[in-house]
């Protein structure tokens, strides 16, 4: 066998129509399960307050685009909103992907405690998967490999920070607690509880995201999110 027919066989490990296709893995199953994701979600930016809701939906765009990918994701899964209030979603959603350049599927599977910090060039990949309290900055991007052996998409586990213009691409894991730095390019598993920094990025430090996630969601609450969507799954 060449070296090309190797690579070939290699490469076809990997479906790459599968990749580019929608699914509904993320998308919550029932209003109490999307109820407490985005009360979740809401504690990341202000955990007390009156009108906190209000105040972050109609002036943090981070919180409004989410706000909208989670219900979106929520009506694309029942029989009749998903041909009635769903398309209405799916346009606002839309809307505010170009308004603020985020970009993030309402599939995507995304837990808890997503906090988008500030807004502009944000891209996530469909099939990624996301840990709970993670933060994402301006000009991040969390991409698919399409060749090699680490062809596939990212999974970013819990606590995990990600610098300005950080970059993760390809089939990797990026420990728990850990942050990645401005402009850093992620090609490569990363361990838990680390800094990693440069192109490509290394470990720099073993302080991880300590002081950069902050506001983490309350135990009960993260267990009460778990348990109300594994209720829902079919």
């Amino acid at each position: 066998m060449t070296e090309v027919s190797k690579i070939e066989v290699k490469e076809e490990d990997v479906d790459l129509e599968a990749l580019a296709r929608p699914h509904s893995r993320g998308c919550l199953r029932s209003f109490r399960a999307l109820r407490l994701y985005l009360a979740a979600d809401l504690h990341r930016y202000q955990h007390n307050g009156r009108f906190r809701f209000w105040r972050h939906f109609l002036f943090t765009p981070g919180y409004k685009y989410t706000f909208w990918m989670r219900v979106s994701g929520y009506l694309k899964t029942g029989r009749i909103s998903r041909v009635t209030l769903y398309p209405i979603a799916k346009f606002i959603l839309l809307h505010c992907r170009y308004k603020y350049g985020i970009a993030i599927p309402e599939y995507t599977e995304i837990d808890p405690g997503l906090f988008i910090n500030r807004f502009g060039g944000i891209y996530m990949h469909g099939h990624t998967k996301i840990g709970h309290d993670v933060t994402l900055s301006a000009m991040t991007m969390i991409g698919q490999t399409n060749r090699g052996k680490r062809a596939g998409t990212p999974t970013i586990g819990n606590r995990v920070f990600m610098g300005v213009g950080a970059k993760v691409i390809g089939k990797v894991t990026v420990g728990d607690d850990s942050a990645i730095g401005v402009s850093a390019l992620v090609t490569r598993d990363v361990p838990p509880r680390s800094v990693v920094a440069g192109i490509p990025a290394k470990v720099i430090s073993e302080e991880g995201s300590d002081g950069y996630v902050n506001r983490v969601v309350p135990a009960e609450l993260l267990a009460a999110c778990y348990a109300a969507n594994r209720k829902a799954l079919p």
